[in-house]
């Protein structure tokens, strides 16, 4: 089946992004894969952007990036062209939250959205209001909520070329993701120092109190060293030499794109219960779930135990970005089908 597609990427970041943009990410992969699979792809995002698809752009820079550049005017004009243009599309993927929905009723085109997670339980009633007519796909089963129907659950993938398998046994400890309370950077802090081994934190500041008060004074160079923002160049290097991955989070993360980068690499994860995680990690074979500080220090013996190449064997055939294509493939044919609520 020959189909066009129009994807709507975010704008905060750059498609894909330079160093940090999870949603902007996602989508390049998917953009990337779905052309390389033949099919008419029309990525909507920054003008900066890159892709082997088409790429519409009305924002010329993020605004994540680019403080000159206004976030709700800069996503008005961004979301209102891929619906001016939806006559020219078989469907609509919508990679931007719950805001396009509002323009779903007013064309004929089908819109699909991926949802990315729900940044409160406030946001939900747009998602109800579209439900009879939108088609929606969580990222992981824990993420669903009871009030939407959903046409399917896929999982994100990557690249694996990008990221090197290592072998070796890793040098340090290693937390990689946004400097947030709700990420766990302090709770990493803590089982480093618990276990006597360094820490690596690579990631942007998010919350600059939070850094200031207990990150920062911990920083030294030798028991924690923080990197700052990494690009892709310096991922897999980064990743593929930790020990383990910390990831003690606090709340419900809806997927978690680090964990399989990490254990693509070879670099088995250390998580708290909540959120996707259960689905993400294989406990005790491509790391493990625990329930606390002190169950995640008594982990980080056990994670040498792991067989690294497991890691990356379950990312090569649950996580990567060829699988997730595909599974979205599937999702568009059942719609143009007429199929589309067979599932729900």
């Amino acid at each position: 089946m020959s189909i066009r597609i129009a994807i709507l990427s975010p704008v905060s970041w750059r498609t894909p992004p330079r160093h940090y943009g999870p949603w902007e990410s996602v989508v390049s992969l998917l953009t990337e894969e779905l052309v390389r699979m033949g099919l008419d792809v029309t990525l909507f995002a920054t003008a900066d952007s890159q892709t082997r698809g088409k790429l519409v752009a009305v924002c010329p820079r993020p605004y994540s990036e680019d403080p000159a550049v206004i976030p709700k005017v800069a996503e008005c004009l961004h979301i209102s062209e891929v619906f001016e243009r939806s006559a020219d599309f078989d469907l609509i993927h919508n990679h931007f939250d719950f805001l396009p929905l509002s323009y779903s009723g007013l064309v004929e085109t089908p819109v699909i959205s991926t949802i990315h997670g729900f940044s409160s339980a406030s946001i939900i009633p747009v998602y109800r209001k579209y439900n009879a007519r939108g088609h929606y796909v969580a990222i992981s089963e824990s993420d669903k909520s009871p009030q939407l129907d959903y046409i399917a659950t896929i999982h994100h993938g990557i690249d694996i070329s990008q990221f090197a398998f290592s072998g070796a046994k890793g040098k340090y400890l290693l937390f990689f993701g946004r400097i947030h309370p709700d990420k766990g950077v302090s709770e990493a802090i803590e089982v480093a120092r618990r276990v006597g081994i360094k820490l690596v934190i690579a990631g942007i500041i998010q919350d600059h109190d939070y850094f200031a008060t207990q990150v920062e004074p911990h920083i030294d160079g030798t028991a924690v060293e923080y990197l700052g923002s990494i690009g892709q160049h310096r991922k897999a290097d980064v990743l593929g030499a930790a020990q383990a991955l910390l990831h003690l989070i606090s709340f419900d993360e809806p997927f978690g794109l680090s964990l399989i980068e990490a254990m693509a690499c070879g670099t088995p994860v250390i998580a708290f219960r909540r959120g996707s995680m259960a689905e993400i990690i294989r406990h005790g074979e491509t790391g493990y779930i625990v329930d606390d500080i002190d169950e995640a220090v008594q982990a980080v013996a056990a994670a040498e135990t792991i067989d690294r190449s497991a890691c990356r064997a379950d990312v090569e055939q649950r996580f990567t970005n060829t699988r997730m294509a595909r599974d979205y493939i599937r999702v568009y044919e059942q719609i143009l089908n007429g199929q589309a609520h067979d599932d729900q």
